[in-house]
């Protein structure tokens, strides 16, 4: 037996490599991520070509190791190359996300370390620095010092987090949930509806509140809405309103919707996942007044923040709420309950291991301090503003004046429909590749979107962008 463990023993040392390699593993790595940041630019930011990375199936698991060289070649080609690069602030689309270079720092210590930030018996630095940095977002939207929350991987799971702690906080049990109602607007992020079905209330009634024509929530209807459910004995508990939504980059009335809330005694909810960080920039300030008045809010790092994906957060007044949906205790894990200075992650969400989260929004926010994220935040809302006012001047019809960093807009033909000939601009962008735009239909209407919030998006891509909206008009119109 001893023979036998010494033999694995030596070939499972494999996993654990000399300084010689790892040192030649680094520089293979840093020397093809600097050549990639390099020449961003230069890239194109949307590359359409017919294999899509299929070839990196010709590589698959073996037994056998691979050289670095080989498979950072296997991923530039197959990984990196193909369709959208996120990276590159060409991206105009869908909520653009960030990749600041720090991000990537601080996720090779937290994996190099592979700290537990789960528990606070296990590592307390990593929780204390995740709460602090949750306490931080929680002041910025005007959340008292009690509240708390939790980083996550994204929107999704917070908006999720939230709605089944508002569930169990509002005592909706399964024979209630046929007389619950959650109200919403059409303009709410899919993520909602999709965390109301996972969090078992999909039977409840959606009632789906009239915007302006802002697409903003009307808050007279709302008020209407609610006090006519009283009467025919519905029973109201969850309110969703949005601070940025994702079509238009609208920003619901929350101030007065909170007044509405308080009356009648629901959980109000903000996605703030996209608009959220927005309170940093002074311009916008007024627009977001309300907040505060949230029992919750999503707000994600990995967009107005500019961190790399994988970085989102809920935030949540009543902390004993969300530690009564999250917690669970296990007769394994013994040795971690007791007193701690700080809550732990993993009592207050699904997640019990779970990935160093904080370190990765930390390590920026020192390296950088806030000075410079609050210049692009302002920069990106100017930039779509200049937007805006440009694309007009070439002969585009708008919608509303952006709130945030998202405008609409469409060309009129003089011939055809116009629906086609929009969709057709957008198939004609992405085929250049410079620049990458997304599209919405809003009551059958077709318009094109710009989102800025890339912070590699500057005058010149906006610039750049016009122009080639210009040129491709002009070569649709021409009828060539």
């Amino acid at each position: 037996m001893l023979e036998k463990i010494k033999k694995l023993e030596i070939a499972s040392r494999l996993l654990d490599p000399l300084p010689q390699q790892r040192a030649a593993w680094n520089n293979a790595v840093q020397s093809y991520a600097d050549n990639f940041l390099d020449n961003i630019e230069s890239l194109k930011t949307y590359h359409a070509e017919e294999d899509k990375g299929k070839h990196l199936l010709d590589f698959p698991i073996a037994e056998d190791a691979r050289s670095i060289e080989e498979l950072i070649k296997i991923i530039e080609e197959n990984v990196d190359t193909p369709a959208l690069n996120p990276a590159s602030g060409g991206h105009l689309a869908y909520i653009p996300g960030g990749g600041i270079f720090p991000t990537a720092l601080g996720d090779y210590l937290a994996a190099v370390t592979n700290r537990y930030s789960g528990v606070f018996f296990a590592s307390p630095g990593a929780v204390r620095m995740e709460n602090m940095l949750l306490r931080w977002m929680c002041k910025i939207v005007g959340f008292p010092k009690s509240a708390l929350g939790n980083l996550t991987s994204g929107g999704s799971i917070a908006n999720l987090m939230a709605i089944t702690t508002a569930r169990d906080h509002m005592n909706i049990k399964a024979r209630d949930i046929e007389n619950s109602v959650i109200y919403l607007t059409r303009q709410v992020h899919h993520s909602i509806q999709k965390a109301i079905r996972i969090a078992g209330l999909n039977e409840a009634r959606l009632s789906y509140v009239p915007v302006d024509d802002r697409f903003r929530m009307d808050v007279e209807a709302l008020e209407n809405v609610i006090k006519n459910d009283i009467e025919k004995g519905f029973k109201p508990f969850l309110l969703v309103a949005s601070a940025g939504t994702t079509d238009t980059g609208a920003i619901d009335p929350m101030d007065e919707i909170g007044e509405v809330v308080k009356r009648h005694g629901l959980w109000y909810h903000v996605d703030a996942a996209y608009g959220g960080f927005f309170v940093l920039a002074d311009e916008v300030k007024v627009s977001l007044k309300g907040i505060e008045k949230a029992d919750s809010i999503t707000i994600d790092p990995h967009k107005g923040l500019f961190l790399a994906y994988g970085t989102g957060a809920v935030l949540i007044k009543n902390v004993d709420a969300l530690n009564k949906t999250n917690s669970y205790e296990a007769n394994y894990m013994q040795d971690v309950i007791g007193e701690a200075a700080e809550p732990s992650p993993a009592n207050l969400s699904p997640e019990l291991t779970k990935h160093f989260r904080g370190m990765r929004m930390w390590l920026p926010l020192q390296l950088f301090g806030l000075k410079p994220f609050k210049a692009a935040i302002s920069e990106k809302l100017w930039l779509t503003r200049y937007f805006y006012e440009e694309i007009q001047k070439i002969g585009f019809e708008v919608g509303p004046e952006p709130e945030l960093s998202v405008a609409i807009y469409r060309y009129i033909p003089s011939k055809g429909e116009a629906n086609s000939f929009n969709a057709k601009i957008v198939e004609m962008v992405r085929e250049d590749g410079r620049v990458f735009l997304s599209s919405t239909t809003l009551d059958g209407v077709f318009w094109i979107r710009l989102a800025v919030l890339c912070f590699r998006t500057h005058l010149s891509t906006i610039d750049l962008c016009l122009q080639i909206l210009k040129e491709k008009v002009a070569f649709l119109e021409s009828g060539k």
